[in-house]
């Protein structure tokens, strides 16, 4: 099963990154391997529609559960449409945050937690 994180850094040490749409990379990983992959999010530069971008791009990769800090509506509603699991409140490293799922400290989401265009600079960055 194929895991991605959002993250400030391209390695597991790296800050988780709040927000979905615009974090800078995910780090992708299967929950039975200990092998990582970073990529670039090719979102977080987009003029508009960041979340739907990003999480096209995860659709792309078959990536089946997301871990993230915040998500907007539109953004959830592709992965949603797409069957992949949304965990929200992920926090502190990649690897951390890798633990905190594996271990069922994270909350499955239905619903978005952000706003649209939250990440466009009202938010933390």
């Amino acid at each position: 099963m194929k895991i991605a994180i959002s993250a400030e850094g391209n390695n597991i040490e790296a800050r988780v990154d709040p927000r979905f749409g615009r974090c800078e990379y995910f780090a992708i990983t299967s929950e039975d391997k200990d092998q990582w992959e970073h990529i670039s999010n090719p979102g977080a530069s987009a003029g508009g529609g960041a979340g739907i971008h990003t999480a096209q791009e995860l659709v792309n990769r078959k990536v089946e559960y997301v871990l993230t800090g915040r998500i907007g509506p539109n953004a959830m509603d592709v992965l949603q449409a797409a069957g992949i699991k949304v965990y929200t409140g992920a926090s502190g490293t990649v690897r951390e945050a890798f633990e905190q799922y594996k271990n069922g400290l994270l909350t499955q989401s239905s619903t978005a937690n952000a706003s649209p265009h939250e990440g466009m600079g009202r938010g933390r960055k």
